[in-house]
Protein backbone atom coordinates (compact mmCIF):
# COMPACT_ATOMS: atom_id res chain seq x y z
CA UNK A 1 0.00 0.00 0.00
CA UNK A 2 0.85 3.69 -0.83
CA UNK A 3 1.59 6.25 2.10
CA UNK A 4 2.69 9.34 2.07
CA UNK A 5 5.78 10.00 4.33
CA UNK A 6 7.07 13.66 6.28
CA UNK A 7 10.92 13.69 6.50
CA UNK A 8 11.20 16.95 8.01
CA UNK A 9 10.65 20.71 6.30
CA UNK A 10 8.87 20.65 3.52
CA UNK A 11 10.18 17.26 2.27
CA UNK A 12 7.44 14.63 1.59
CA UNK A 13 7.20 11.23 -0.36
CA UNK A 14 5.11 8.49 -1.98
CA UNK A 15 6.63 5.43 -1.04
CA UNK A 16 5.00 1.82 -0.06
CA UNK A 17 4.56 1.32 3.59
CA UNK A 18 3.59 -1.94 5.38
CA UNK A 19 -0.14 -2.17 6.84
CA UNK A 20 0.08 -3.24 10.21
CA UNK A 21 -2.76 -5.88 11.50
CA UNK A 22 -4.98 -5.07 14.16
CA UNK A 23 -3.80 -5.82 17.75
CA UNK A 24 -6.35 -6.00 20.60
CA UNK A 25 -8.75 -3.47 20.96
CA UNK A 26 -7.77 -1.65 17.35
CA UNK A 27 -9.17 -1.50 13.85
CA UNK A 28 -7.69 -1.54 10.11
CA UNK A 29 -9.31 1.04 7.75
CA UNK A 30 -9.04 1.40 4.19
CA UNK A 31 -8.68 5.14 4.04
CA UNK A 32 -10.67 6.88 1.09
CA UNK A 33 -10.11 10.42 1.64
CA UNK A 34 -8.21 12.38 4.29
CA UNK A 35 -7.84 15.94 4.18
CA UNK A 36 -5.53 18.95 4.55
CA UNK A 37 -5.92 20.75 7.61
CA UNK A 38 -3.82 23.89 8.98
CA UNK A 39 -2.49 21.64 11.67
CA UNK A 40 -0.90 19.08 8.69
CA UNK A 41 0.09 22.90 7.04
CA UNK A 42 2.59 23.45 10.28
CA UNK A 43 3.93 20.04 10.44
CA UNK A 44 4.80 20.47 6.39
CA UNK A 45 6.56 23.51 7.59
CA UNK A 46 8.75 22.43 10.04
CA UNK A 47 6.69 23.85 13.46
CA UNK A 48 5.61 20.42 14.54
CA UNK A 49 9.43 18.75 14.51
CA UNK A 50 9.41 18.36 18.07
CA UNK A 51 6.50 16.02 18.04
CA UNK A 52 7.07 14.23 14.78
CA UNK A 53 8.73 10.91 14.69
CA UNK A 54 10.37 11.19 11.08
CA UNK A 55 9.48 9.35 8.57
CA UNK A 56 5.91 9.95 9.54
CA UNK A 57 2.60 9.21 7.97
CA UNK A 58 0.55 12.50 8.34
CA UNK A 59 -3.44 13.57 8.40
CA UNK A 60 -6.39 12.86 10.47
CA UNK A 61 -9.59 14.28 8.68
CA UNK A 62 -10.46 10.86 7.26
CA UNK A 63 -13.18 8.90 5.90
CA UNK A 64 -12.60 5.13 5.18
CA UNK A 65 -14.45 1.33 5.65
CA UNK A 66 -13.06 -1.18 8.24
CA UNK A 67 -11.22 -4.11 6.56
CA UNK A 68 -10.76 -5.84 10.14
CA UNK A 69 -10.82 -5.58 14.13
CA UNK A 70 -8.81 -6.59 16.61
CA UNK A 71 -9.35 -8.99 19.42
CA UNK A 72 -11.85 -8.09 21.84
CA UNK A 73 -13.53 -5.18 19.83
CA UNK A 74 -17.44 -5.38 19.58
CA UNK A 75 -20.12 -3.77 17.69
CA UNK A 76 -17.62 -3.58 14.33
CA UNK A 77 -16.81 -5.55 11.29
CA UNK A 78 -15.21 -5.31 8.15
CA UNK A 79 -17.14 -2.94 5.79
CA UNK A 80 -18.63 -1.21 8.27
CA UNK A 81 -17.95 2.85 7.01
CA UNK A 82 -16.41 5.18 8.97
CA UNK A 83 -14.46 8.12 10.38
CA UNK A 84 -11.66 8.58 13.08
CA UNK A 85 -11.36 10.80 16.27
CA UNK A 86 -7.95 11.34 16.26
CA UNK A 87 -7.54 11.41 20.34
CA UNK A 88 -5.34 8.81 22.03
CA UNK A 89 -6.27 9.40 25.48
CA UNK A 90 -4.25 7.89 29.12
CA UNK A 91 -7.32 7.64 31.45
CA UNK A 92 -5.51 8.03 34.19
CA UNK A 93 -4.29 11.93 34.62
CA UNK A 94 -6.70 14.26 36.82
CA UNK A 95 -8.25 15.56 33.30
CA UNK A 96 -9.53 12.27 31.74
CA UNK A 97 -10.24 11.57 35.70
CA UNK A 98 -12.71 14.25 35.95
CA UNK A 99 -13.87 13.15 32.24
CA UNK A 100 -12.10 15.69 30.48
CA UNK A 101 -10.64 13.06 28.10
CA UNK A 102 -10.01 15.44 25.03
CA UNK A 103 -7.79 17.68 26.75
CA UNK A 104 -5.37 14.70 28.52
CA UNK A 105 -2.72 15.72 30.19
CA UNK A 106 -0.55 13.00 27.90
CA UNK A 107 -2.78 13.07 25.19
CA UNK A 108 -1.54 11.43 21.82
CA UNK A 109 -3.23 13.33 18.94
CA UNK A 110 -3.26 10.37 15.70
CA UNK A 111 -1.34 11.51 13.09
CA UNK A 112 0.97 13.65 15.10
CA UNK A 113 2.45 11.80 17.98
CA UNK A 114 1.63 8.67 16.38
CA UNK A 115 1.46 7.27 12.38
CA UNK A 116 -1.81 9.20 10.67
CA UNK A 117 -4.41 8.53 7.86
CA UNK A 118 -2.46 9.57 4.75
CA UNK A 119 -2.22 5.73 3.82
CA UNK A 120 -3.60 2.72 2.01
CA UNK A 121 -4.37 0.98 4.87
CA UNK A 122 -4.85 2.53 8.83
CA UNK A 123 -4.55 0.84 12.08
CA UNK A 124 -6.75 2.72 14.96
CA UNK A 125 -7.48 2.43 18.17
CA UNK A 126 -11.37 1.22 18.11
CA UNK A 127 -12.47 3.73 20.59
CA UNK A 128 -12.03 6.64 18.22
CA UNK A 129 -13.94 4.86 15.51
CA UNK A 130 -17.58 7.01 14.63
CA UNK A 131 -19.87 5.29 11.90
CA UNK A 132 -20.40 7.27 8.85
CA UNK A 133 -24.18 6.67 7.53
CA UNK A 134 -24.48 4.81 3.89
CA UNK A 135 -25.99 8.11 2.67
CA UNK A 136 -23.20 10.39 3.03
CA UNK A 137 -20.19 10.05 0.65
CA UNK A 138 -16.39 9.50 1.69
CA UNK A 139 -15.88 12.81 0.60
CA UNK A 140 -18.11 14.66 3.47
CA UNK A 141 -16.72 12.15 5.74
CA UNK A 142 -13.28 13.71 5.12
CA UNK A 143 -14.91 16.72 6.51
CA UNK A 144 -16.80 15.27 9.49
CA UNK A 145 -13.52 16.08 11.72
CA UNK A 146 -13.56 19.54 11.19
CA UNK A 147 -17.14 19.80 11.43
CA UNK A 148 -17.26 18.49 14.58
CA UNK A 149 -14.46 20.87 15.80
CA UNK A 150 -17.21 23.63 14.83
CA UNK A 151 -20.10 21.63 16.70
CA UNK A 152 -17.20 21.64 20.10
CA UNK A 153 -16.97 25.46 19.82
CA UNK A 154 -20.63 26.01 19.33
CA UNK A 155 -21.36 23.36 22.00
CA UNK A 156 -19.33 25.45 24.38
CA UNK A 157 -20.63 29.19 23.06
CA UNK A 158 -24.06 28.08 24.32
CA UNK A 159 -25.35 29.41 20.89
CA UNK A 160 -29.45 29.49 21.48
CA UNK A 161 -32.25 30.60 18.47
CA UNK A 162 -32.37 33.94 18.13
CA UNK A 163 -28.62 34.97 19.10
CA UNK A 164 -26.16 36.83 16.92
CA UNK A 165 -22.68 35.45 16.34
CA UNK A 166 -19.73 36.98 15.14
CA UNK A 167 -16.97 34.82 13.72
CA UNK A 168 -13.78 36.27 13.28
CA UNK A 169 -12.53 34.25 10.23
CA UNK A 170 -14.19 32.85 7.24
CA UNK A 171 -11.29 29.75 6.61
CA UNK A 172 -13.08 26.32 6.84
CA UNK A 173 -13.46 26.34 10.50
CA UNK A 174 -14.57 29.67 11.07
CA UNK A 175 -16.98 28.94 7.84
CA UNK A 176 -18.28 25.67 9.50
CA UNK A 177 -18.55 27.44 12.77
CA UNK A 178 -20.95 29.81 11.34
CA UNK A 179 -22.95 27.18 9.49
CA UNK A 180 -23.53 25.49 12.58
CA UNK A 181 -24.28 28.55 14.69
CA UNK A 182 -26.80 29.22 12.05
CA UNK A 183 -28.12 25.83 11.87
CA UNK A 184 -28.88 26.36 15.83
CA UNK A 185 -30.50 29.45 15.03
CA UNK A 186 -28.55 32.14 15.47
CA UNK A 187 -28.38 35.09 13.27
CA UNK A 188 -23.89 34.95 11.92
CA UNK A 189 -22.08 37.17 10.56
CA UNK A 190 -18.72 36.34 9.19
CA UNK A 191 -15.67 38.60 9.42
CA UNK A 192 -13.33 38.53 6.88
CA UNK A 193 -10.61 39.85 4.43
CA UNK A 194 -10.02 36.82 1.88
CA UNK A 195 -12.31 38.25 -1.10
CA UNK A 196 -13.24 34.45 -2.40
CA UNK A 197 -13.80 33.15 1.61
CA UNK A 198 -16.08 36.66 1.56
CA UNK A 199 -18.29 35.78 -1.76
CA UNK A 200 -18.42 32.11 -0.86
CA UNK A 201 -19.48 33.01 2.97
CA UNK A 202 -22.73 35.07 0.87
CA UNK A 203 -23.27 32.79 -1.65
CA UNK A 204 -23.94 30.57 1.03
CA UNK A 205 -26.43 33.64 2.33
CA UNK A 206 -24.61 34.04 5.85
CA UNK A 207 -23.42 38.04 6.30
CA UNK A 208 -20.31 38.18 5.15
CA UNK A 209 -18.17 42.16 5.92
CA UNK A 210 -14.39 42.90 5.27
CA UNK A 211 -13.50 44.65 8.30
CA UNK A 212 -10.96 46.86 6.46
CA UNK A 213 -13.85 48.39 4.94
CA UNK A 214 -15.95 49.42 7.36
CA UNK A 215 -16.15 49.87 11.28
CA UNK A 216 -17.13 46.98 12.40
CA UNK A 217 -18.14 47.35 15.79
CA UNK A 218 -20.53 49.68 14.75
CA UNK A 219 -21.65 47.40 12.24
CA UNK A 220 -22.41 44.94 14.66
CA UNK A 221 -24.42 47.72 16.79
CA UNK A 222 -26.36 48.74 14.19
CA UNK A 223 -27.43 45.16 13.54
CA UNK A 224 -28.03 44.58 17.38
CA UNK A 225 -29.90 47.69 18.43
CA UNK A 226 -26.56 48.94 20.22
CA UNK A 227 -26.28 46.00 22.32
CA UNK A 228 -23.45 43.86 21.05
CA UNK A 229 -23.17 40.58 20.12
CA UNK A 230 -24.20 37.78 22.07
CA UNK A 231 -21.01 35.34 20.96
CA UNK A 232 -17.75 36.05 19.45
CA UNK A 233 -15.86 33.30 18.04
CA UNK A 234 -12.05 34.22 17.76
CA UNK A 235 -10.89 32.47 14.92
CA UNK A 236 -8.16 33.83 13.61
CA UNK A 237 -5.12 33.64 15.50
CA UNK A 238 -4.35 37.26 14.47
CA UNK A 239 -3.39 40.01 17.19
CA UNK A 240 -6.00 42.68 15.66
CA UNK A 241 -9.03 40.22 15.71
CA UNK A 242 -7.80 39.08 19.61
CA UNK A 243 -7.71 42.99 20.24
CA UNK A 244 -11.15 43.18 18.37
CA UNK A 245 -12.83 40.42 19.90
CA UNK A 246 -13.38 42.27 23.42
CA UNK A 247 -14.95 44.87 21.47
CA UNK A 248 -17.81 43.12 19.77
CA UNK A 249 -20.09 41.63 22.41
CA UNK A 250 -23.02 42.78 23.95
CA UNK A 251 -23.03 42.76 28.32
CA UNK A 252 -22.66 39.16 29.33
CA UNK A 253 -21.46 38.52 25.93
CA UNK A 254 -19.58 35.35 25.48
CA UNK A 255 -16.10 35.26 23.15
CA UNK A 256 -15.25 31.90 22.17
CA UNK A 257 -11.30 31.11 21.64
CA UNK A 258 -10.94 28.64 19.01
CA UNK A 259 -7.66 29.90 17.64
CA UNK A 260 -4.08 28.86 18.63
CA UNK A 261 -2.05 32.01 19.94
CA UNK A 262 1.48 30.96 20.19
CA UNK A 263 2.50 33.81 21.20
CA UNK A 264 0.78 36.67 23.71
CA UNK A 265 -1.84 39.30 22.19
CA UNK A 266 -3.02 42.64 22.85
CA UNK A 267 -6.63 41.59 24.77
CA UNK A 268 -8.79 44.77 26.33
CA UNK A 269 -9.22 43.14 29.90
CA UNK A 270 -11.14 45.88 31.05
CA UNK A 271 -14.04 44.84 29.03
CA UNK A 272 -14.32 41.59 30.86
CA UNK A 273 -14.49 44.12 33.94
CA UNK A 274 -16.89 46.46 32.20
CA UNK A 275 -19.38 44.33 30.47
CA UNK A 276 -18.84 41.19 32.80
CA UNK A 277 -17.84 39.50 29.80
CA UNK A 278 -16.87 35.17 29.56
CA UNK A 279 -14.04 34.01 27.83
CA UNK A 280 -14.11 30.44 26.53
CA UNK A 281 -11.44 27.90 25.75
CA UNK A 282 -12.36 25.37 22.90
CA UNK A 283 -9.84 22.98 22.39
CA UNK A 284 -10.90 19.52 19.77
CA UNK A 285 -13.83 18.11 20.56
CA UNK A 286 -15.56 15.19 22.21
CA UNK A 287 -17.82 12.05 20.92
CA UNK A 288 -21.07 13.90 21.39
CA UNK A 289 -19.33 16.66 18.51
CA UNK A 290 -18.66 13.98 16.42
CA UNK A 291 -22.15 12.07 16.61
CA UNK A 292 -23.86 15.58 15.90
CA UNK A 293 -21.55 16.87 13.08
CA UNK A 294 -22.39 12.91 11.39
CA UNK A 295 -26.25 13.98 12.09
CA UNK A 296 -26.07 17.62 10.50
CA UNK A 297 -24.21 15.90 7.71
CA UNK A 298 -26.28 12.95 6.83
CA UNK A 299 -29.01 15.43 6.92
CA UNK A 300 -27.94 17.44 3.98
CA UNK A 301 -28.70 20.83 5.76
CA UNK A 302 -24.80 21.85 5.02
CA UNK A 303 -23.56 23.01 1.89
CA UNK A 304 -20.33 20.85 2.67
CA UNK A 305 -19.63 20.29 -1.00
CA UNK A 306 -18.89 23.95 -1.16
CA UNK A 307 -16.22 23.79 1.45
CA UNK A 308 -14.12 21.49 -0.72
CA UNK A 309 -11.91 23.43 -3.12
CA UNK A 310 -10.66 20.53 -4.04
CA UNK A 311 -9.70 16.29 -4.47
CA UNK A 312 -6.50 15.52 -5.36
CA UNK A 313 -4.03 11.87 -5.24
CA UNK A 314 -2.04 10.69 -2.76
CA UNK A 315 1.01 11.78 -4.98
CA UNK A 316 -0.48 15.36 -5.11
CA UNK A 317 0.25 15.95 -1.79
CA UNK A 318 2.74 18.25 -2.10
CA UNK A 319 0.72 20.20 -4.33
CA UNK A 320 -2.01 20.42 -2.35
CA UNK A 321 0.20 22.33 0.71
CA UNK A 322 1.51 24.15 -2.18
CA UNK A 323 -2.08 25.57 -2.88
CA UNK A 324 -3.00 25.87 0.84
CA UNK A 325 0.45 28.16 1.07
CA UNK A 326 -1.18 30.83 -1.89
CA UNK A 327 -4.31 31.88 -0.27
CA UNK A 328 -6.75 33.24 -2.69
CA UNK A 329 -9.35 30.38 -3.98
CA UNK A 330 -9.05 27.64 -1.76
CA UNK A 331 -10.80 26.36 1.35
CA UNK A 332 -10.38 22.51 1.99
CA UNK A 333 -7.99 20.04 -0.24
CA UNK A 334 -8.91 16.63 0.15
CA UNK A 335 -6.34 13.51 -0.23
CA UNK A 336 -7.74 10.55 -2.15
CA UNK A 337 -5.68 7.71 -0.63
CA UNK A 338 -7.26 5.04 -1.96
Amino acid sequence: MKAAFYHGHEQITIGDSTPRAPGPGEAQIRVSHCGICGTDLHIFHGKMDHRVQMPQIIGHEMSGTLTAVGEGVTGWAAGDRVTVRPLDSCGACPACLAGHNHICMNLKFIGIDTPGAMQGLWTVPAHTLHRLPENLGFEQGALIEPLAVACHDVRLGEVKPGEYAVVQGGGPIGMLIALVARAAGARVLISEINPFRLALARELALEAVNPTELDLVEHVNSQTGGAGADVVFEVTGVPAAAEMMTKLPRTRGRIVMVAIYSQPAPVTLFQFFWRELRLIGARVYEPQDFEQAIALAASGSLPLDRIITSVLPLEGLESGFREMERGGAVMKVLIQCS
